[in-house]
């Protein structure tokens, strides 16, 4: 991140580590906020927390209440169900608990994958208002950090702040007049990168299958339609205008090539594949090492 002044604010929230960067200091009462914020998010659409809305949806189907962004991320969700024919979904949360990748961390599978249930099966998503007609895992972790990102950022502009860096472990949204080199990290070696993006006025996501990795070959990227880990790519990288859409995108490029993705979607991407190779758009604002 910046040098030459810049001021940090470094905080853990929804389970990673999070840096603010700004030219100068966050007021306190805005960090408090921002604090509020995190902690906010995290009780509605943790998994992880039994006192969350999203826990509550496991143990009662019927009528739950969620709050306003709830709005986009179910639409872009949908749209994005739709667009790798049911691979990726919100509802592969059973399939991540049984593999071991659940509340208790045990990272230990206690049985096998389970496909997803289709989505007009056990749920309606309407706006904030989910309506299961089962207990429902819901899992949004192909998208939500980076909606927590956008919501982090509209607080900052919100208070005055139009320059800053919100990294949310990697989810990264870059605004003001100058553009950052961001390093692209190697998918087998954390120490190495190949290639670098300069970053201004977007936001850069990253999925990758080494991360959040455990066992034989299991990771967090699940194929909805069979509850089993992706074997495919093993990284890929989105460029959105906002880290909602390029997180989730990052995600949707370990089901449906990127090309197919543009055609419903305006941002630019690259792919890392098992065998090594890589494919990339056309605009791709990044530089790769060979």
């Amino acid at each position: 991140m910046p040098g030459g002044g810049w001021e940090d604010f470094a905080f853990e929230g929804i389970g990673t580590h999070w840096e603010i960067s700004s030219p100068l200091p966050l007021d306190p009462l805005l960090r408090a906020r921002l604090l509020g914020l995190v902690e906010r998010f995290d009780a509605d659409w943790s998994r992880f927390r039994v006192d969350s809305r999203v826990s509550a949806m496991a143990r009662e189907p019927g009528r739950h209440d969620f709050p306003a962004e709830a709005v986009a991320l179910g639409q872009l969700y949908w749209a994005l169900y739709e667009a790798t024919g049911g691979a990726m979904t919100p509802l592969i949360g059973p399939s991540l608990e049984r593999l071991g990748y659940g509340a208790g961390y045990s990272l230990r599978p206690s049985g096998s994958a389970l496909p997803a249930p289709a989505w007009d099966d056990v749920l309606e998503w309407a706006g904030s208002t989910l309506t299961t007609a089962a207990p429902v895992v819901l899992d949004i972790g192909a998208a939500g950090k980076g909606l927590l990102v956008d919501l982090v950022a509209a607080e900052l502009e919100a208070d005055g702040v139009d320059t800053f860096i919100v990294d949310a472990s990697g989810d990264l949204l870059v605004k003001g007049p100058d553009a950052v080199p961001v390093a692209l990290e190697h998918p087998y070696n954390p120490t190495q990168a190949i290639g670098v993006v300069q970053l201004a006025g977007r936001a850069l996501c990253a999925s990758a299958a080494n991360r959040r990795a455990w066992g034989d070959g299991l990771h967090h990227i699940l194929d909805g339609k069979t509850g089993r880990p992706v074997r495919t790519a093993v990284a890929t990288w989105a460029l959105a205008d906002t880290a909602m859409l390029a997180d989730a995108l990052a995600t949707a490029l370990f089901f449906v090539p990127g090309a197919g993705l543009q055609e419903a979607f305006d941002f630019s991407w690259l792919t890392v594949f098992s065998d090594g190779s890589a494919a990339h758009s056309a605009e791709f604002e990044g530089t790769l090492f060979t």
